[in-house]
C-alpha cells in the first residue's frame, strides 16, 4: 500500500529547494572543433581551468580554439618480456638453455636426442 500513497506526489522529480539566495559565477562560452568540423560550445566558469582537449560527440578530439596547443607528454617504451630477459641472460645463454630443455622434452618423449650442429 506504501506505493500507492506516494502516487501523484512528484516526489522523484519535484525540488522543493528555489534559487532564492544563490549567486551563479559568471560563464564564458569556448568553442572547441574536432577533425571532423564538429563545433562543440561549452559554458565554462570564468574561474575554472578550461582544457585544451574536449571529446568530440563523434569520439575524435577536439581541440579548443584560439587557445593554447597540448602539451605532448613523453612516453615511455614498453617493455616486453623480451627485453627483460635480454637484461637478466645473453643470447647464447638463452640458445643454451633452449636446448637442454627441448633435449629433456624429447627423453620425455622418448625421442632420438638430436644432433648438435657445430658452428
Amino acid at each position: 500500500m506504501a506505493e500507492r500513497s506516494l502516487r501523484g506526489t512528484n516526489l522523484s522529480w519535484l525540488s522543493f529547494e528555489s534559487d532564492e539566495g544563490v549567486t551563479f559565477s559568471e560563464r564564458t562560452i569556448t568553442r572547441y572543433t574536432c577533425p571532423e568540423g564538429h563545433v562543440s560550445e561549452l559554458p565554462f566558469s570564468v574561474e575554472a581551468d578550461v582544457p585544451s582537449v574536449w571529446e568530440c560527440r563523434c569520439g575524435l578530439e577536439a581541440k579548443l580554439n584560439d587557445g593554447p596547443e597540448q602539451e605532448s607528454k613523453a612516453t615511455k617504451h614498453q617493455r616486453t618480456h623480451w627485453d627483460m630477459l635480454l637484461e637478466r641472460r645473453s643470447v647464447p645463454e638463452l640458445e643454451e638453455l633452449l636446448e637442454e630443455r627441448l633435449s629433456l622434452l624429447r627423453e620425455k618423449r622418448g625421442e632420438k636426442p638430436a644432433r648438435r650442429r657445430s658452428a
